[in-house]
Formats: C-alpha cells, structure tokens, sequence
C-alpha cells in the first residue's frame, strides 16, 4: 500500500518537511554525483563494523546515513511517506519537529545497528525518521482518511482507508517481516532495515502520546 495522500489539512504552511525533503533530495545527488559513491556511502552510511562504543567520533554515522539512500526507489517512497504524514505532525510539534525526526532517526538506526554488529553492510535511509512520523501520525488523527494506492493480484486501485487501519497494517507488516529477517541479518544478509522501522514507529508512538495533549506550536499575538 502506497499513500499519495491524507484528508487531514495542515493548518500552517509545512517549512520544515518540505526542508527536510529538499535536504533529502540534495544529499542524494550528492551521493549520486560522487567520484566515488561507494567510499560516500562507506562513509556517511552506518556500517556497523565501524562504530566503536567507546569512540564517539565513529558515531556520526548515526545521523549522516539518515541523509543517504539506496536508489530513486527508496528515495521517493520515503519522501512521499514524508509528505503525506510529516505536515500534520510538523503541524502539532512545531520547533520540535525537526530535533524529534532526528532522533526517531537515530533510535531506528540505532536498533538495526544492534541487530548487525560487526556487519560491513552500510545502514543507509531516513525510513528510521520517517516511521516516528508516521507513529506520531497515527496518535494524533487516527480517523484521518488516507487516500491509497492499493496493489490486488493483478489489479491496481486507490482506495481510502483510515489511518488507524493503513498504519497499523504497515506496522504489523514489519514486525513480521523483522522476525523474518533474523536469520537473514545472522547470516550477514542486508536488504531492508525492518527493525529501523520499527524502533522509529514505536518512538513516534511515545512522543505521540506523551505530546499529544499539548499543541506545540507557539501562540501568535
């Protein structure tokens, strides 16, 4: 199921997702551009072999490879998931929007790291943020109609599903497909960050209900 988009109206002009998107999209022609992407990628990627626990320089990798992807495929489904759900949440959190994207990020990143210790596969993707989002979303309009395109056999339709149901299904979805990727990740296999997925989604769960109550978005007088 692919979200194109959501019944829920933003009530300010969304900066910082359409930031965080252009910011997206520049690394990736960076990374695209690159003499030598795969070294790019060995950098700013996290590659689990690398990070050293008692050496915080090896850690910055954590926050780069949020900025990194795999191809325009993983790119463009992150940033359209972005779109979709990131102005409303943007809409509640305000300022601490952004610092919260960051840090479903590095959470996301930080449990498929824990996964793959010792692994030489770099960890690249903002799926870990964008899932907090999407968490967050799922607390704060949970009858909020998502407008999307649903693959049937064969058949392709667009349909409208609430996002209670839409973002729950994707959620068991990679709790799943995560305990399906044990053995995998045990064997030195890469393929999706399921786990990054997961630990972003349950972060955005938190804030979500921990904020919830509150707006964050400063008063205008």
């Amino acid at each position: 199921m692919i979200p194109l988009r959501d019944s829920k109206p933003s009530h300010h002009f969304p900066l910082w997702t359409i930031i965080l998107i252009i910011l997206n999209a520049a690394v990736f022609y960076w990374e695209l551009t690159s003499p030598e992407s795969d070294a790019f990628i060995h950098t700013y990627g996290l590659v689990p072999a690398l990070i050293d626990n008692r050496n915080p320089a090896t850690w910055y990798p954590f926050v780069t490879s949020l900025f990194l992807h795999g191809g325009f495929l993983h790119l463009g489904l992150n940033m359209l998931f972005l779109w979709v759900f990131g102005d409303n949440v943007e809409d509640h959190l305000s300022l601490f929007y952004v610092p919260f994207y960051i840090l479903g990020g590095i959470l996301g990143a930080l449990a498929q790291y824990v996964f793959m210790q010792g692994a030489d596969i770099p960890i690249v993707g903002a799926s870990g943020a964008i899932a907090a989002v999407m968490g967050a979303y799922i607390v704060y309009h949970p009858h909020s109609r998502i407008q999307t395109l649903v693959f049937i056999l064969v058949f392709i339709t667009i349909i409208e599903i609430p996002a209670i149901v839409m973002l729950g299904y994707w959620f068991a979805l990679q709790l799943l497909s995560g305990y399906s990727s044990i053995n995998d990740i045990a064997a030195g296999g890469g393929g999706v960050a399921y786990f990054s997925h997961i630990a972003g989604f349950v972060t955005g769960l938190v804030v979500g209900w921990a904020t919830k109550p509150y707006q964050l978005r400063p008063s205008r007088v």
